[in-house]
């Protein structure tokens, strides 16, 4: 195996589930080039994988949302050009949609491995694949992804996932007066999947006097509004400035504590080694969550959200002594520069 295309669009939680496949493809397969497509709004996460040789990024997503103006036109069609510059030994889509079959397919290769009809997001997908993924059992979606790849091209996987990455070191050190920090995603990308205001309160004061400073971050007006009312009712807590992915991740690097909903950068947290408790209130934990004893943690469950003192508890047992100010730092299958 010399040249391997792996396609995993979008989003950033998905970026970062893919990672532990690049960690086994890249014991796999040594001395390959690894070339991954990516959607260039959640691009960074594939350049940071340790093991990816070029990341291909069209801006899919900017060309639906301005309107498929013709700069981002050109973008698509120059990402084309770079997928069309190599030929593959095999590529894999472990997305399972129509973008990410017809690059598959607009790839050069004569072997083009996908999920069957009934697993993919969009069933008729399938027509782009020459192999279907085998049967995967019942596992997360991070071993089902690594078990079905390691199953169709023939090599073991090892127990213990591996996420190697390295974000890029900020410009002026973070969090340098020594005061651990607990970054909370309280937002979400739907109403359904939140958590209480009064509960992040609670969380936020019953952190504060644990000594940790409380870091809110934001993305949409909405969700600023939301978090300077939590600032406003936790002491010494402080809402964030509008962030880049790179930013945000650099931020999640220099904490000492992680708490937040299922969403990308609570994901990216947990692959950086740090303490880690993922809510969850409308998803399904035993797909989508993290659990690795003594770093990381979920709890809840789709209809049945965890209440503030599990949230506690759950922090207890991912700090020592449930403060970050007594921990030595934890990286597990994580470099940062």
């Amino acid at each position: 195996m010399k040249r391997i295309l792996l396609i995993k669009i979008t989003s950033l939680g998905d970026m970062v589930h893919t990672l532990p496949l690049v960690s086994d493809l890249r014991r796999a397969y040594p001395d390959a080039k690894i070339d991954w497509v990516a959607d260039a709004s959640c691009a960074d996460i594939p350049r940071w994988a340790i093991g990816v040789d070029r990341v291909i990024s069209p801006p899919l997503r900017q060309f639906k949302k301005n309107g498929r103006k013709l700069r981002d036109l050109r973008g698509i069609l120059r990402a084309v050009g770079e997928l069309r510059r190599e030929r593959y030994d095999v590529a894999i889509d472990v997305h399972g949609v129509y973008k990410s079959a017809i690059v598959a397919r607009l790839a050069r290769t004569r072997r083009r491995l996908g999920y069957s009809a009934e697993f993919l997001g969009e069933a008729r997908a399938v027509f782009a694949y020459t192999e279907l993924f085998g049967p995967h059992g019942d596992a997360d979606c991070r071993h089902k992804m690594r078990l079905v790849v390691a199953n169709a091209l023939g090599y073991e996987i090892e127990p213990q996932e591996t996420c190697a990455l390295r974000v890029p070191a900020p410009v002026t050190p973070l969090n340098a007066d020594g005061v651990p920090r607990a970054m909370l995603f309280h937002a979400t990308s739907a109403e359904i999947k939140k958590w209480p205001q009064a509960n992040w309160i609670e969380v936020g004061h019953a952190l504060s006097l644990r000594g940790y400073r409380v870091q809110l971050p934001w993305g949409s007006q909405k969700e600023h509004d939301e978090a300077q009312a939590l600032a406003a009712a936790i002491p010494g807590a402080e809402v964030l400035p509008r962030m880049s992915i790179t930013e945000c991740a650099q931020r999640v690097d220099a904490a000492s504590l992680v708490v937040g909903m299922d969403t990308g950068f609570v994901h990216l947290a947990d692959a950086l080694g740090k303490p880690t408790v993922m809510l969850f209130t409308a998803t399904s934990r035993p797909h989508f969550g993290v659990n690795r004893p003594g770093q990381s943690v979920s709890i809840g469950d789709n209809g049945a959200p965890p209440s503030v003192d599990e949230v506690l508890a759950a922090v207890a047992s991912v700090t020592q002594r449930g403060t970050a100010a007594d921990q030595p730092a934890r990286v597990t299958g994580s470099v940062s520069a």
